[in-house]
């Protein structure tokens, strides 16, 4: 699988640890910046992702800010992406089955290291269970596009 995974200054810390928690596995890892602490804009590295994510370059994104909202926010602007913001495991496996999320955001000043590892571990390996949520996801690219269901 190929992830893809970004932040801004205020996620660098929490970033970093899930990048030597996702390494050595099963993913073939893009670390797309920042690398360092300056202050920088976090649509930058949400863009990153989102744009990879939607041209199927990457399978999966997670992005990590202060509180993952403005990445979510911003990621979502890309049309075929479906970004989460997730604080806890059932809503990170629930939004991969329900909702067909492809991006997972984390706000490094909402959870702890250890918290985001089991997070980014649920989004990871729960699969989308299709049926009657493809029929939802349908709705929400028909609104994407501008049409209506």
């Amino acid at each position: 699988m190929r992830l893809i995974i970004g932040s801004d200054h205020a996620g660098l810390e929490l970033k970093r640890k899930l990048v030597e928690h996702l390494e050595g596995g099963v993913y073939e890892l893009q670390d797309v910046g920042t690398h360092s602490s300056e202050s920088t804009d976090y649509p930058d590295y949400a863009a990153q992702v989102a744009t990879a994510v939607s041209a199927g370059e990457a399978d999966l994104g997670v992005l990590v800010c202060g509180t993952g909202q403005g990445m979510a926010m911003t990621a979502n602007k890309v049309a075929g992406v479906r970004a989460a913001v997730c604080a806890d495991t059932f809503t990170a496996h629930s939004t991969r089955e329900h909702n067909d999320a492809n991006v997972l955001c984390l706000g490094d000043r909402v959870v702890g290291s250890g918290l985001a590892c089991e997070i980014v571990d649920a989004f990871l390996t729960a699969e989308f269970q299709g049926g009657r949520h493809a029929r939802r996801i349908g709705k929400i690219t028909a609104l994407e596009k501008g049409e209506s269901k």
